[in-house]
């Protein structure tokens, strides 16, 4: 067993067979050739002999393996020239592009980014050894997306100063298709309702986009997850998958999936109790709780009890609580008690808040925002609202928030708030169309956060062939340190009739005013505003006459002095596309003595949104309306209320329902009442995309006179399917209705959109 030594002693000196011939020398001078992309610097700082060293075989073995480690060197040699160490290096060469063709399942960067992870990038050393590497991590990634025949060809190409390019041509091939889905083992629920909890699928209309038939070991494993969080949700807590196979054909085009489980039998929920040390009240806890003895199991309930708990400890300064439930299992009579071990950890509180990625955004309107304080103690609600604030404000695509021990302490800790700001200022000129103004142009410049202050100013024109608008506004969202917002507005309108199936009228308005809203609590708000407002109206042969009898009463041209009061109450998580919480509003107008018109104006709105499943909500919106002159001066015509369309029942004309005149003309009316139930759901496609959504929806109401009886006989109805895209030229939303409760001279619309932003 001797000679294995001896072996690798003769390859060792074969290997450095150049420094043999080397005798040992003190250096006087070292010089380095060969180099061309790097300088002698670079050997001289990994080469382990300087001058003055005395050089030996052993010295030069070392040297030599120090200079290949580095890997940027094909061959090394060593040789001494009157006690000058000379060093010839023979570089590899440096990848100076890559390109790759014939990929249309992936975009470039996709697979730039595999081949990074591999070695292989712009700028860096070649090595033959890593293009193996390169062309199997090519092929995975088209693995993991059912493209088994996918063929990898690598050609290199040598350039001028020691470079080479590299060209990947990739041959596709067909994709494999999931063509069957097989579930053994269920019985109590069937294999289609288990198949439902899939995203992956034989297909169908739509699968040439989703591409849900396309075969992926990451979907599969999501499936996998989803089935068994269905069975476990529903009291089985002994289920288990025994196995999952994936059949491929020949052709490398089709594959079977063949999935065995056990179901196991339906567990109820025992006693529960409580252990550990509990620093919030064990009844407190207990109300958390959102499963109760005698009730199925259901895993999901478990985890959002102990997340409720955690959170509850968190709110306590307690963040890094742990609350783990352990089940007592009674196979024989299939109950699960469980005891809850509660180790609610040290109490932390905040040190230091770090705001990071703000350019233009200053601090201080930042922390304005912030509920969790420094030097407080730590509270997960609070973090969380001051994250849900920050996102309201509209200044910003992301906003993240972690918490980050202090280093040699066990009760502090810093929050860092990193954002990503979003454009704020907005230069828009663009032609609409919509079912109730037809053809507008619109053109604004408004700007959400001055200079970074949060203040809002803007200048809006919209010209179309109903409504004219020009305005000017300017918000302070904190106008004091306690959050009293102040604005002004400086407005002209004009609005023509004849484009609708309303009494036909002319109005020109022009106005100016100034509001303010005061916080009263974190999610209530009171606001209130004093305006001037000035309108002449023009009437012609065709106006109803109760419109001639009002401008022969009160003349053309009036002046209105504009009280405003409200009250909201707003918890809902998003403004544009909320998907839960409630919204509450109560605004009233008044027109106050001292100017010609008076009356009384209130409208009242109820939205209650909750999600439901697979990214479904449930959004339910009532709206009552209500209009009276006083001081013995009827309602203003202008002021009375309307529905029908795109924005309040769809399915019939815009402002097309409410009482007529003798000619037919829709006159509205002082009172008024709206309901839409809608289901939301994320367009099928589109899902990673927040800002556009699809449903389906019901709509009912009226606007009734004030001499008429509010009655649910005269309420019409309609049904119908929507999309809404929050876009970036603003609001767009299509709707197809079907009336399913109309009278006879009711104007019908089935189709109805509006696009661009309407000021």
């Amino acid at each position: 067993m001797h000679f294995l030594p001896r072996i690798f002693l003769a390859l060792t000196l074969l290997w450095s067979g150049a420094v043999l011939a080397i005798q040992p020398f003190v250096i006087r001078d070292i010089r380095v050739e060969g180099v061309q992309r790097t300088d002698a610097g670079t050997v001289f700082s990994y080469l382990p002999v300087k001058v003055g060293d005395r050089m030996t075989d052993e010295k030069a073995a070392e040297a030599i393996r120090a200079l290949y480690a580095t890997g940027f060197y094909s061959d090394v040699r060593l040789e001494a020239e009157n006690d000058v160490l000379v060093v010839f290096v023979q570089e590899r060469p440096a990848i100076a592009g890559i390109t790759i063709e014939g990929s249309k399942e992936f975009t470039k960067e996709n697979l730039t980014d595999g081949l990074k992870n591999v070695g292989i990038s712009e700028a860096k050393i070649f090595d033959r050894s890593l293009l193996d590497r390169a062309e199997k991590e090519i092929k995975r990634q088209y693995t993991s997306r059912g493209f088994y025949s996918a063929k990898v060809t690598t050609t290199i190409t040598p350039l001028e100063r020691n470079r080479v390019s590299l060209a990947f041509n990739i041959d596709e091939g067909a994709d494999a298709r999931i063509v069957d889905i097989s579930i053994i083992g269920n019985s109590a629920i069937s294999e289609s309702t288990l198949r439902k909890e899939f995203e992956l699928s034989t297909g169908g209309w739509f699968s040439f986009f989703t591409k849900d038939n396309q075969y992926s070991k990451q979907k599969l494993s999501g499936d996998l997850e989803k089935l068994r969080s269905y069975y476990l949700d529903r009291g089985y807590l002994e289920f288990n998958i025994d196995s999952t196979q994936v059949s491929i054909t020949p052709d490398k085009e089709k594959i079977y999936i063949t999935i065995a489980l056990t179901e196991g039998p339906v567990y109820k929920i025992g006693g529960v109790k409580f252990s550990g040390d509990l620093k919030v009240p064990e009844a407190d806890l207990t109300r958390l709780l959102q499963f109760k003895e005698g009730e199925t199991f259901s895993r999901k309930k478990i985890v959002d009890s102990v997340k409720s708990i955690t959170d509850r400890l968190g709110n306590d300064g307690y963040s890094f609580a742990n609350v783990n439930p352990v089940p007592d299992l009674d196979k024989d009579k299939r109950i699960a008690a469980f005891t809850l071990f509660v180790d609610p950890g040290r109490r932390v509180y905040v040190r230091r808040i770090n705001i990071v990625g703000n350019q233009r955004t200053r601090d201080e309107v930042i922390r304005r925002e912030l509920r969790q304080l420094e030097s407080g103690w730590y509270s997960i609600e609070k973090v969380n609202r001051s994250k849900e604030r920050l996102e309201r404000t509209g200044f910003f695509e992301e906003v993240n928030i972690e918490s980050p021990q202090v280093a040699g302490t066990q009760d502090q800790v810093d929050l860092t708030l990193t954002v990503k700001e979003r454009n704020t200022g907005q230069l828009q000129f663009g032609v609409g169309y919509s079912s109730q103004d037809r053809f507008t142009v619109s053109a604004s410049v408004a700007q959400a956060n001055i200079f970074g202050t949060g203040n809002q100013l803007s200048f809006a024109i919209n010209s179309g062939s109903v409504n004219r608008t020009y305005a000017i506004s300017y918000l302070n969202p904190y106008w004091t340190v306690d959050g009293v917002a102040r604005g002004f507005d400086l407005y002209r309108r004009e609005l023509d009739s004849s484009g609708l199936v309303v009494g036909t009228y002319q109005s020109n308005s022009t106005g100016a005013g100034v509001r303010f809203s005061v916080p009263v609590t974190e999610y209530d708000n009171v606001n209130f505003g004093l305006g001037i407002e000035r309108t002449t109206l023009v009437l012609d042969a065709s106006s109803p006459p109760r419109y001639a009898d009002f401008v022969d009463a009160f003349g053309a041209t009036n002046s209105t002095l504009r009280g405003t009061v409200g009250f909201a109450r707003d918890t809902r998580d998003s403004v544009q596309f909320p998907t839960k919480g409630m919204l509450s509003e109560f605004s009233l107008e008044v027109g106050l003595p001292g100017g010609d018109l008076k009356f009384v104006r209130a409208n009242f709105r109820q939205q209650y949104l909750r999600p439901l499943f697979a990214g479904i909500v449930l959004s339910l919106n009532g709206e009552l309306g209500y209009a009276q002159g006083y001081g013995g001066k009827p309602l203003p015509f202008f002021k009375n209320f309307y529905a029908g369309g795109v924005d309040s029942i769809r399915g019939f004309e815009s402002s097309s329902l409410g009482p007529r005149d003798v000619n037919g003309d829709v006159l509205g009316g002082n009172r008024r009442v709206v309901g839409n139930f809608e289901l939301l759901a994320p367009l099928p496609g589109v899902k990673a995309d927040k800002s556009v959504r699809a449903s389906a929806f019901l709509d009912f109401g009226n606007v009734f006179a004030r001499d008429q009886k509010v009655t649910f006989d005269e309420f019409r109805a309609s049904v119908g399917v929507a999309v809404s895209w929050y876009s970036p030229v603003g609001p767009l939303r299509f709707s197809l209705a079907r009336p399913v409760r109309s009278k006879e001279g009711d104007q019908i619309e089935r189709f109805q959109f509006l696009l661009g932003r309407v000021f």
